[in-house]
């Protein structure tokens, strides 16, 4: 027997600069910079600050929020994405922004979210049924804009499983 072979692709856009991007992206992109500074990261010292845009105009922000029970700790992604489902859960999200930050060493390449983040993220796809696009970026380096969570997680799970 012998299977057939499949293969995934993703694409995405790569920015040098932030002035390169879309005015929209830029903007979105130095909110979650800021969030870096709401980040509580006093072990590992890496914070993540992500930001959204939601389909009323609205931005928030948040930062990664350590605990000394390594476990219990919750990321940036989560935090943003649980705040706008409580706040508008109604309004969808057109636009993420994620970044991140080592107090111990430089990261010159955009930082992906975790798995666990990745499969929020596209759930909150499915919810609103409705792709939003992700930016990526380290402390130096190039910036990537994915069209959508989808790209980072292509095998998800989601309700129709259920």
């Amino acid at each position: 027997m012998s299977g057939t072979p499949r293969q995934l692709s993703v694409s995405w856009q790569e920015y040098l600069t932030p002035e390169a991007m879309p005015e929209t992206d830029q903007i979105l992109l130095r909110e979650a910079q800021a969030a870096l500074e709401k980040a509580y990261a006093p072990y590992s010292h890496f914070r993540v600050g992500a930001a959204i845009r939601l389909a009323n105009g609205e931005v928030l922000s948040g930062g990664n929020v350590e605990n000394a029970a390594y476990p219990m700790c919750l990321c940036a992604e989560r935090v943003v994405l649980g705040a706008a489902a409580s706040l508008y859960p109604e309004v969808p999200i057109t636009a993420m922004a994620i970044t991140v930050q080592n107090e111990r060493q430089l990261i010159d390449r955009p930082g992906a979210p975790c798995g666990a983040c990745r499969q929020v993220m596209v759930e909150t796809e499915g919810r609103f049924g409705q792709d939003f696009p992700v930016i990526l970026r380290g402390q130096t380096g190039p910036i990537i804009r994915l069209a959508k969570a989808k790209d980072l997680l292509p095998l998800y799970f989601d309700g129709t499983f259920l």
